[in-house]
């Protein structure tokens, strides 16, 4: 899924080798020795998901005896080893993908590509995903896995508190009640965890949903970050800290919520997973609403994107339909939601439990568009909104919301 942004020094460097890189310009389709070419994959993935990708790759060869698709993968070492490649015209010709502002101009825009296999092709994929896979009106990779965030509950919490489930719809005053109502001070539980130092990028999501955002689209923080409605979102949440029935967390809230000491927390799909080896008795539900607001989710998407300076594009996008493809889209079920439609339909998923919330979710946040891709320099910003937020959140300081977020729009 959506790989940890880079830091300042990183990423101008990186804008620098990527300028350059945009200067040439590979084209064609050149054949190895012997007729049969060579494509280069690189994943991020380690360890099972690994042994996975790469039955699916023996699946594509086998199926295209004129192609050979070799898989490198790269760990945590990702970012690194693609800038690296990209900088000596060297990159994979197919690479998983997340930061397109960043690698924007490194990557083949798959817009014609897309066009060529007909408007049933592009459909099938959910709308709001293509918003988190473009860059400059660009469609520069193929979604492949997504997550939105709702809120995680603790049923037995809930239970023993004699309080009904959240329901979708609610509001954050629903939120905040049963929050105050499920909070034990003597047996040390908290109604509603969040991170004291929350990730920028998964932050602006409540921002949205007050009708607020970082930026213009123009990228002006000035008016934005520091709006009535903008310090509204911030002081709800040290609110809740204030009056003591919300703690901060490390984490998302997961570990918390594993110990029995936390009843809800926001977070994606990651936390399916561990809950149920914890052996928790959970749920989820949409993200509550604002009052006169809405309940939107940030989108964090992986995709699949072609190297600008790939020599065998048209073996390149024959991988990228077979990676997204519904059968591979049904592989990986187990470890990220499928993207596609047909698949969701087929697989019965908006009638699970627990997936279909993520997909509501995913259908009322189009539209949104992440300052991460509106301004240049993101990871200036986002460390300076790491900072604001901390000094917000944390329980020794406590700052004024307006006094830091004037500051940080300055």
């Amino acid at each position: 899924m959506l790989k940890a942004k880079g830091k300042s020094l990183f990423i101008v460097m990186l804008l620098v080798v990527l300028s350059l890189t945009a200067c040439g310009g590979g084209t064609g389709n050149k054949a190895d020795q012997g007729g049969k070419q060579t494509i280069r994959f690189a994943t991020w993935d380690s360890e099972d998901n690994l042994t996975l990708q790469q039955e699916l790759i023996d699946k594509f060869n086998e199926q295209h005896p004129d192609i050979q698709v070799n898989l490198e993968a790269y760990g945590s070492d990702y970012d690194t080893k693609i800038t690296a490649g990209m900088g000596a015209k060297d990159a994979p010709d197919v690479m998983y993908m997340w930061n397109y502002p960043t690698y924007k101009d490194a990557l083949e825009p798959l817009d014609p590509y897309i066009e060529k296999e007909g408007s049933d092709f592009k459909d099938n994929f959910y709308d709001t995903l293509w918003n988190y896979n473009s860059a400059d009106d660009q469609i520069l990779g193929l979604p492949v896995g997504y997550t939105t965030h709702v809120v995680y509950y603790n049923k037995d919490l809930f239970d023993a508190a004699g309080i009904p489930y959240p329901q979708d719809g609610w509001t954050w005053e629903d939120l905040q009640a049963d929050a105050k109502k499920l909070t034990n001070d003597a047996e040390s539980i908290s109604g509603f965890a969040f991170s004291g130092k929350p990730d920028p990028y998964d932050y602006e999501m409540f921002l949205w949903g007050n009708g607020a955002s970082y930026v213009d689209d123009k990228g002006n923080l000035e008016g934005y970050l520091n709006s009535p409605k903008s310090i509204e979102v911030l002081t709800m949440f040290q609110n809740m800290l204030k009056e003591g029935y919300a703690i901060t967390t490390e984490g998302s809230g997961a570990t918390e919520m594993k110990s029995g000491k936390v009843a809800m927390f926001t977070n994606g799909a990651w936390s399916l997973g561990s809950l149920r080896e914890a052996g928790i008795n959970f749920g989820v539900v949409e993200l509550p609403k604002f009052k006169d607001g809405s309940a939107v989710s940030i989108v964090s998407s992986s995709g699949i994107s072609m190297s600008k300076e790939s020599s065998k594009k048209d073996a390149a996008w024959e991988f990228i339909k077979f990676w997204t493809s519904e059968e591979a889209n049904k592989e990986r079920i187990d470890y990220e939601l499928p993207v596609l439609k047909s698949v969701v339909e087929s697989e019965n998923l908006k009638n699970d439990d627990m997936k279909k919330v993520f997909y509501r979710m995913l259908e009322m946040s189009e539209k949104y568009t992440p300052a991460s891709f509106k301004v240049d320099n993101w990871s200036e910003i986002s460390e300076r909104l790491e900072l604001a937020f901390e000094s917000i959140f944390n329980p020794s300081t406590l700052m004024d919301p307006k006094t830091v977020l004037d500051d940080a729009a300055q």
